[in-house]
């Protein structure tokens, strides 16, 4: 049996713009740490869908949404600071 690939198929399957350029990979990069602290808060509402949440769950939350609150502040500060390098002539 022979199998038919269209000509679409082939030519797109190897195409450069199928991969992350350089500049994604490095915002994703920068934005790693806002989406570890995002998994983890997720985590700790996920815990408790199924019960009612104790105050160990209570704590739990509450930390995880202040490392999330807290890395997206790190990262705003530093892309306020990004725009900020340079110096006068």
């Amino acid at each position: 049996m022979d199998h038919i690939v269209t000509v679409q198929d082939a030519v797109t399957a190897f195409a450069d713009w199928l991969e992350p350029t350089d500049a994604e990979l490095d915002a994703v990069e920068r934005e790693m740490p806002v989406i570890l602290a995002d998994v983890d808060l997720l985590d700790a509402h996920i815990v408790t869908l199924d019960r009612t949440p104790s105050e160990v769950d209570e704590r739990r939350i509450r930390r995880a949404r202040r490392r999330a609150l807290a890395a997206r502040v790190a990262l705003l500060n530093g892309a306020a600071g990004d725009g900020l390098a340079g110096g006068a002539a």
